[in-house]
């Protein structure tokens, strides 16, 4: 098949192009790198010529609600438009479980934008809510580290790997639309405090963790809002297996 991937350069979007080539797809990237704009529509509609499935797993840049809703709105528009025109079959979007239950957080009302639209819109689609990736407590810790210190909220997590997001989206896009997909997650649940102190000792990083409310994250994310529902796809790795995958810095 020929499948495209908007954001492809990013850390997901690599990971399903690696995934789909793998399996001896036809990849074509969509990122501004490559010439393509998803925000302008620039180039879209070359690149999307004789392409069976688009895989949106785009990301928006730091910026607060109303800034990112409008960014994923318009470019969940322009790809829509454009698939449409270029006769794409499949819409596979990634999204992230638990974000129609959570307020404040505005990267969760973008996404929620992006599942309206993708919904509402011209062409079949699947929507794949995955949980947290492995690396996201250590991502957290430092968006407010200063001075080897951060603060983290005490999230319950059942965080994935981010070579099983690929994984996994690369199997969805090369199959039937399937509307709104079971959550995905992976095989256990954590803490997200624990998953940022484990993670800092395999980097050789020495940070004290302040468990608050007051930060990022308010008590809307409290308890099993971000755990998978009942019938959720478990992705194999653990997140002691990706643990062991990483290393300190200097090394």
């Amino acid at each position: 098949m020929r499948i495209a991937i908007a954001g492809a350069t990013g850390k997901i979007g690599s990971l399903t192009a690696t995934a789909l080539e793998r399996a001896g797809h036809d990849v074509v990237r969509i990122s501004r790198s490559q010439g393509v704009d998803a925000l302008t529509g620039d180039g879209l509609d070359d690149a999307l010529a004789n392409v069976d499935a688009l895989v949106d797993a785009l990301n928006a840049p730091p910026a607060d609600e109303t800034a990112t809703v409008e960014f994923f709105g318009t470019t969940t528009r322009t790809l829509l438009a454009a698939a449409e025109r270029a006769g794409v079959r499949h819409y596979v979007l990634l999204s992230i479980v638990g974000i129609h239950g959570i307020t404040g957080n505005a990267h969760y009302a973008g996404k929620r934008e992006q599942e309206r639209l993708v919904e509402a819109g011209p062409m079949p689609w699947t929507i794949v809510p995955f949980t947290q990736f492995h690396d996201f407590a250590a991502m957290v810790a430092g968006w407010t580290e200063k001075d080897g210190v951060a603060t983290i909220a005490p999230l319950l997590v059942q965080p994935i790997a981010p070579e099983d997001v690929g994984a996994v989206l690369a199997d969805v896009a090369t199959g039937q639309p399937q509307g709104r997909h079971v959550d995905v997650a992976g095989p256990e649940t954590q803490d997200l405090v624990d998953m940022a102190r484990r993670t800092h000792q395999a980097w050789g990083k020495d940070i004290t963790l302040v468990p608050t409310w007051s930060g990022v994250f308010g008590t809307s994310m409290a308890g099993e809002v971000l755990l998978p529902g009942p019938d959720a796809h478990i992705a194999p790795t653990t997140f002691d297996e990706w643990l062991r995958t990483q290393r300190p810095a200097a090394e």
